[in-house]
């Protein structure tokens, strides 16, 4: 019996250390469905801005860019870019629906402070 091995043509992807939730997870599965689209991936970055000094962006995307760093979850790719990945290493996503706030947090150890609406950090 001869055993071969396949190798691809695709480059390996690096990864990220963020953790996606099952609730956030889910969501995201949920918001895709509603699109009706199966090729967007959740975009997680982080960009200038806000009045802590750097700001979060969440977004769907269909792009994979040169030096992207994707992690699977269920399903769910989480995609994030080169310069923001030391920025979100060990941040873990959640999705919170209650009467008093619906919509998706991030709990980032490497945020040394945040401003008093929770949407900037330094």
């Amino acid at each position: 019996m001869t055993t071969t091995t396949e190798t691809t043509a695709e480059t390996e992807l690096a990864t990220h250390g963020i953790k996606l939730s099952d609730v956030a997870a889910g969501k995201v599965r949920s918001l895709l469905e509603q699109e009706g689209r199966t090729d967007l991936r959740l975009r997680v970055a982080v960009q200038p801005g806000g009045c802590s000094g750097l700001i979060y962006q969440l977004y769907f995307d269909e792009r994979l860019l040169d030096g992207d760093a994707v992690n699977d979850f269920d399903g769910v790719e989480v995609v994030v870019d080169k310069m923001s990945v030391p920025y979100l290493d060990g941040a873990s996503i959640d999705f919170e629906d209650t009467i008093s706030k619906q919509g998706f947090t991030i709990d980032n150890p490497n945020a040394g402070g945040s401003c008093a609406c929770g949407d900037s950090f330094h």
